[in-house]
């Protein structure tokens, strides 16, 4: 069991912490332009699985490795933020790494979240490394806001809707589909059910009644369109509880219609306290890029994480574990200060 971290100084600036980023594609991406906009980190390095010499960073100056080179960096990183995706990298990057870095990562399948943080938690205890896990807009700050909600308004019930957005992982799902050259998806929230969570009354909603899905997929040449669309709606975690709709588009019409990366979501607690008054939570999100946002959540906590090993708190942390202030690159005075 973690023991709960105490507050702790900003970084010397003289001593910026020095993040590497694994993986480049939207989320390393993010990652970096993130890093650039906090003063007290560095960036370490650019790891891939790609040749390092096709990647082309935001800043020509960053150095760029292929994976296999992050042994010879064991030594010039602080933390790792880990940028790959949640149904086929992360279940064996978030481990492996671990067990030589502190890291950081956006593991996002909410079902298998405890069976996750249980592997990366015995390799941290192992290698005395820390890791914070599953950590974005949801799960990670979404998260934060579900128990601020059922914590202040036990008599009450939490509603999480998603959307109108284009999901990262579940766009990454599709993607692995045997016959998908490429997609994306794009989850929609029902506004009838949000305008009945807003009303007070407490509804009980399925899964099925708050959201929809809808996929754009490019076909390999030759693919089974049946075959893929079945394989879609009916794969588990992602698509088989809710309705979802497969529509096939050419490669030019993905590029020119769906480029953009917004998202955002809401969650809202609806509850009554003393004499039955009515009470509602509502935190909101509206993205314009989704994976820049959430880079900019990993790198907040890359800071969380190196505070953490500074204080010799080792092992697998998630958002609901770590204390807000370490977030922060002010001292706990300022923060006193500025923000009480």
């Amino acid at each position: 069991m973690n023991t709960t971290p105490s507050a702790a100084s900003p970084a010397s600036a003289s001593t910026p912490i020095r993040v590497g980023i694994v993986g480049y594609g939207n989320l390393g991406r993010g990652v970096e332009a993130a890093i650039a906009k906090n003063p007290d980190m560095s960036l370490a390095g650019i790891f891939t699985r790609r040749p390092s010499a096709s990647i082309t960073p935001i800043d020509p100056s960053a150095s760029v490795f292929t994976i296999d080179a992050l042994t010879e960096h064991e030594n010039d990183i602080d933390v790792l933020i880990l940028c790959g995706g949640s149904k086929t990298d992360l279940p064996v990057q978030g481990p492996e790494l671990a067990a030589r870095f502190n890291t950081v990562d956006s593991f996002d399948t909410h079902a298998r979240i405890p069976e996750y943080f249980e592997t990366v938690d015995a390799a941290t205890r192992r290698a005395q490394t820390t890791a914070l896990i599953s950590t974005g807009w949801d799960p990670g700050m979404f998260s934060l806001n579900r128990l601020f909600g059922e914590a202040l308004l036990p008599d009450g019930d939490t509603y999480t809707f998603w959307g109108r957005g284009l999901s990262q992982g579940h766009s990454d799902a599709v993607r692995r589909v045997d016959g998908v050259a490429d997609a994306v998806q794009y989850t929609l929230p029902s506004q009838k059910a949000v305008d009945a969570v807003r009303s007070g009354t407490r509804p009980v909603l399925t899964t099925r009644q708050k959201h929809t899905r809808e996929c754009f997929v490019v076909l390999e040449e030759g693919a089974d369109a049946d075959a893929v669309r079945e394989a879609i709606v009916t794969m588990p975690h992602y698509f088989a509880d809710y309705d979802t709709t497969v529509t096939f588009i050419t490669a030019d019409e993905l590029a020119r219609d769906h480029s953009a990366m917004p998202h955002g979501g809401f969650v809202l607690r609806s509850g009554l306290t003393g004499q039955d008054h009515a009470q509602i939570i509502e935190y909101s999100l509206a993205l314009e890029s989704n994976p820049e946002f959430t880079a900019s959540v990993l790198v907040a906590y890359a800071r969380a994480v190196h505070r953490l090993s500074q204080q010799n708190q080792h092992g697998a942390f998630t958002v609901l574990d770590v204390p807000p202030g370490l977030l922060s690159p002010k001292s706990p005075a300022q923060l006193r200060a500025e923000l009480l």
